[in-house]
């Protein structure tokens, strides 16, 4: 850190009130900058959407508004009601002289109980949309295991973009009737990170199409959205259009450790406290240790969880997971009220880490992926309050005597199944993967204290 300090990097300049070298949030700008070149702006601005129907209201006329592009990439589109109207929207778009590209994962599609067909997307091309599967699932199949598309964005005309854990189906908006509600968390951005999402779009376009899509005209730089886009909802916060943003997009072959070390990193350097939302949280190793590590030197580490999961084994090894780490003082709750499936982490009330990547391998070890690194009290504090309504009206926290109704055989369960979890290969930083020894926490010193 003291390095950092005296060599005084342009980092700093991009964040006045981030001046305490101390401070977390400066501390994973300069981490993401200089290990993985990630390039943050600070004209942006955010809308938070908490809800499947806030999203999609506010997606539906921004597509209607769209004027050159619409490039949208799923981990799939169920074929159900909400994906038909945007289908027909898009028909309309093209129509008028949009370009519209889009892009869905072959096992998200076949995993899907109403998956998109041949013959549907045949009829989308012959209507001028261009669709493409990726690694469409064949024979063998265990050949397509690997590396899957899991990112969710959406990008109009190069000045908005959507992003977070929402595909398209409609149970985002009903529900479903083995879990109830259906929760997760999206947004939309504006500024210069919407060029970082055009970019991994495009470049993912073209490896799987083997087009060269580019151009100016995909990246409008600093413009502020026109008045074509005046039916979208605000961002009101204090910070509008000064928010900072950096685009963290996973790449099985070009940055695959990049979203497991920031996960790492934020935990570790953690100052104040950690809330954490996330569905499948089988975890890695480096990341339970990072977690009892911050709990052990006196960090509010507080991580909620689904109860129930739309993947059977999930929530016993959730449960494992979750009563391990209670065990050293990490305060664990359970969501009731539905499946949460929202993938996002707060730190230090300062910054909040969200997007497409659950704690899981398949997101820290094999998919692509897309998160963005935002470093805004205002848009964290948006977070921290879902978090808490969740916490106080629909989760039950995990503690000695709740972990003993949950019963002898879902704890075997628990502990059987998590050895089944495939493992996350051990190729992270040493730098960052060291232990705090015990004169490290000894001598840690909280500024919030």
């Amino acid at each position: 850190m003291l390095s950092y300090l005296i060599t005084l990097p342009t980092w700093a300049t991009l964040l006045p009130r981030c001046t305490n070298p101390e401070r977390s949030d400066s501390d994973i700008v300069h981490f993401l900058e200089e290990t993985y070149g990630i390039r943050f702006s600070t004209n942006n601005r955010m809308v938070v959407f908490k809800t499947g129907r806030e999203k999609f209201a506010d997606l539906f006329p921004a597509v209607r508004a769209a004027r050159k592009s619409i490039h949208l990439e799923y981990f799939n589109f169920r074929n159900d009601s909400i994906s038909k109207e945007l289908f027909a929207l898009l028909v309309k778009k093209a129509a008028e002289g949009v370009k519209v590209r889009a892009l869905f994962d072959g096992f998200g599609n076949s995993s899907n109980n109403r998956p998109l067909r041949a013959w549907h997307l045949d009829s989308l091309r012959a209507r001028g949309i261009e669709i493409y599967e990726f690694d469409p699932i064949r024979f063998p199949w265990v050949n397509h295991v690997m590396h899957r598309d899991h990112r969710k964005i959406v990008v109009i005309d190069g000045q908005v973009a959507y992003t977070g854990g929402m595909n398209v189906a409609d149970y985002y908006i009903t529900g479903k009737p083995e879990f109830g509600e259906w929760r997760d968390i999206h947004s939309r951005v504006e500024g210069d990170a919407v060029g970082e999402l055009q970019k991994v779009f495009l470049d993912f376009w073209n490896q799987v199409t083997h087009q060269n899509i580019q151009g100016a005209q995909y990246y409008p730089g600093e413009k502020r959205p026109s008045e074509q886009f005046s039916e979208l909802k605000p961002d009101t916060s204090a910070t509008a259009g000064e928010k900072m943003v950096g685009v963290v997009n996973r790449d099985p072959y070009t940055s695959p450790q990049v979203i497991h070390d920031t996960f790492v990193h934020a935990i570790r350097h953690a100052q104040k406290r950690i809330m954490i939302i996330n569905p499948y949280f089988t975890l890695c190793r480096h990341i339970k240790r990072a977690l009892r590590e911050a709990a052990e030197r006196g960090v509010d580490v507080q991580i909620m969880v689904s109860a129930k999961s739309d993947i059977p084994i999930t929530p016993r090894v959730v449960e494992y997971n979750a009563h391990r780490l209670m065990k050293h003082g990490v305060k664990m709750y359970f969501f009731q009220g539905g499946f949460h499936h929202s993938k996002i982490m707060m730190v230090d009330g300062l910054y909040s880490f969200m997007g497409s990547a659950n704690l899981n391998s398949r997101s820290l070890s094999f998919d692509y992926e897309c998160n963005m690194l935002v470093a805004d009290p205002c848009t964290t504090q948006q977070l921290e309050d879902i978090f808490i309504h969740d916490r106080d009206n629909r989760c039950f926290r995990l503690t000695p005597e709740t972990w003993k109704t949950l019963g002898r055989w879902k704890h075997f369960k628990g502990w059987m199944f998590h050895f089944l979890m495939p493992f996350v290969r051990e190729d992270a930083p040493i730098h960052q993967l060291r232990p705090l020894k015990n004169a490290d926490k000894q001598n840690y010193k909280n500024p919030y204290a």
